[in-house]
């Protein structure tokens, strides 16, 4: 009876211990660190918030079985840089991040933490990812703005405002340099419907408020206000400018219309980061960035704010009004 015990205990233990290595194992805290290429403020949140709803979905939880170190760098490049050292001394399983200043950061602090970008313009020019198929390397995630789209933004401009003859679409070329790669989508659309298109390099807000003023003073000029760290964080600033020079603007975000702004096109911002939960996952469980292809928005929207076309003097057409997924009154 004391062997049959015996062995009856020790099979016990020896099939619990495999159990109890699992167990353990996925007890084990994961690290996720964030570096946020925006302000923290209400939209910041909003997009960490999408990232947290994603992991909950898929069973992580902050603070139970997965810890997120978040930092917020704006537009500022040094402080970025300083945040992208901070979070990968912390040796997190994984960083998420958006705008080309967080990603370059963290592209030169490490080329062995797996990097998820959440939202990012052009990854394969700017030399973050080989290609969208075959990231290759420590980065992959999800892009945000194409070049097609800057041609739809010029379109549905000239649809709501006919008069506009010229337009500049606005940046930062320190924050954003591929920008100048983006004008040259222009050109075909812009000849296709009489619309002389530049650039609007702007390095700072007073720079970018002379420029809107400058929109102002000549008659069709018209404003595209493109996603860029610089633009993201001065948003409601170059809203108010745009209303005060009487200047139609098309945005790439929803709060900049409903700010203001005169309309907005683009990818759903927070549907990214949502996305982004699904590959922190996957390399949770053991995947490799290179093997995790670049993924495109799904989701985009149109929304038009017919009170400042109203104040604009601006008769929106019913074609384009169909087309919003919402329309501001």
């Amino acid at each position: 009876m004391r062997r049959r015990e015996f062995l009856t205990l020790f099979g016990g233990a020896a099939a619990a211990l495999p159990f109890a290595t699992r167990a353990q194992q996925a007890e084990r805290m994961r690290r996720i660190g964030v570096l946020m290429g925006v302000a923290d403020d209400r939209e910041g949140q909003a997009r960490l918030t999408a990232l947290k709803q994603g992991l909950q979905e898929l069973g992580w939880t902050d603070g139970r079985n997965v810890q997120i170190e978040t930092r917020f760098g704006g537009a500022d490049a040094a402080r970025i840089r300083a945040h992208a050292a901070e979070l990968v001394a912390l040796a997190p399983d994984v960083i998420v991040g958006q705008t080309t200043p967080v990603i370059r950061a963290l592209r030169q602090a490490t080329n062995s933490i797996p990097i998820i970008m959440a939202a990012i313009n052009d990854p394969v020019a700017q030399g973050f990812v080989s290609s969208l198929a075959h990231p290759d390397g420590n980065i992959t995630g999800f892009t945000f703005i194409d070049f097609e789209m800057v041609g739809k933004w010029l379109e549905m401009l000239k649809e709501a405002a006919p008069s506009v003859s010229h337009a500049v679409l606005m940046f930062n070329p320190d924050t954003s340099p591929h920008y100048y790669a983006y004008l040259r989508s222009f050109e075909a659309v812009a000849r296709s419907i009489a619309v002389e298109v530049t650039a609007a390099p702007v390095r700072d807000t007073a720079e970018a408020e002379e420029a809107i003023a400058k929109l102002g003073r000549e008659p069709g000029g018209g404003l595209i206000v493109p996603p860029d760290a610089f633009t993201i964080v001065h948003g409601q600033l170059l809203v108010r400018l745009a209303q005060q020079h009487r200047v139609p603007a098309v945005y790439s975000y929803r709060i900049s219309a409903a700010q203001g702004g005169l309309m907005s096109y683009g990818p759903d911002p927070f549907d990214n980061f949502r996305r982004s939960a699904s590959y922190v996952d996957r390399i949770f469980k053991g995947a490799k960035p290179a093997d995790l292809p670049v993924q495109q928005p799904t989701k985009f929207e149109l929304i038009i704010n017919l009170k400042t076309a109203k104040a604009l003097g601006l008769t929106i057409p019913a074609l384009l009004l169909g087309r919003a997924d919402e329309v501001i009154e």
